[in-house]
């Protein structure tokens, strides 16, 4: 247990995942925030899976408390009642952490449907976009807070046919940097975390259903294409989360930061 996030509030978007093997990155990053002291809104489309999250936080009997909370960020109304329900709870926000993403339905440009075009950026970009306008004014007003947005290594360098997903990640970079720039005289933070090949259920058990691949194949070939042998995990993303939350990164922002084992500066 420690104390870098003691006393903050924070909202984590995607705070459940899907079933699979091994925990994703916006449960691990939640009880990451939670272990260092801060009090962290559970948000996920899925209320139940939300709670199973603040389960797990009060059985490790955390100081930083833990609200689970049912929405859908990609509704108009979505994001604004998320924010109403921090500030409810807890009186102020201090972190945003932002873990949406999907690309069912992907593919190359050309043979892609307008439907899964729509859905991936609506989800993907326009509710980050939309999390970010209703939080980001409470944090002007405290004149503090750190926005932590969850990009991919797709957006700046890995070759793909998941083309609306590579797109709507890079957008989700350039927000960062925008927003970045145009709050840091208000006290506020912005930064985007890249993943690579994190070993998560909706990064290797949702793949290798679709393609019909073992999970331990699937997963090997993810990584041997890592330069550190491996995979990641979400523990990688979550603590490279805390680190951006916390005063430890007071002097970061607008930085789109890969964790990915070397994959974007792998040559050949």
């Amino acid at each position: 247990m420690g104390e870098r996030l003691a006393g903050k509030v924070a909202i984590v978007v995607g705070a459940g995942q899907t079933p699979g093997e091994t925990m994703g990155n916006g449960r691990a990053t939640a009880i990451a925030f939670a272990r260092e002291g801060a009090n962290v809104l559970l948000v996920d489309r899925h209320g139940e899976s939300a709670a199973d999250t603040a389960a797990l936080i009060a059985a490790e009997g955390l100081v930083g408390g833990a609200e689970p909370f049912a929405a859908d960020i990609a509704t108009d109304d979505g994001p604004a009642s998320v924010r109403d329900a921090a500030v409810a709870a807890f009186g102020r926000i201090d972190i945003l952490h932002n873990n949406v993403g999907i690309g069912h339905g992907d593919g190359k440009l050309v043979d892609l449907e307008p439907d899964a075009w729509d859905r991936i950026m609506n989800v993907n970009l326009r509710a980050m976009w939309l999390m970010c306008k209703a939080v980001v004014p409470v944090m002007v007003e405290q004149r503090a807070g750190s926005v932590i947005n969850i990009s991919s290594i797709a957006s700046i360098a890995a070759a793909t046919t998941l083309s609306a997903y590579k797109i709507s990640k890079a957008g989700v970079n350039a927000m960062t940097q925008t927003l970045a720039m145009t709050h840091a005289r208000k006290g506020v933070r912005v930064n985007a975390i890249l993943p690579g090949f994190i070993d998560t259920p909706m990064g290797v058990d949702a793949p290798a259903k679709v393609y019909g691949i073992e999970r331990a194949d699937f997963a090997k070939v993810r990584a041997d294409r890592v330069p550190l042998g491996r995979q990641g995990t979400a523990w990688d993303i979550a603590n490279t989360a805390v680190f951006l939350a916390s005063d430890e990164a007071a002097f970061i922002t607008g930085v789109l930061l890969p964790v990915d084992g070397g994959q974007t500066v792998m040559v050949g």
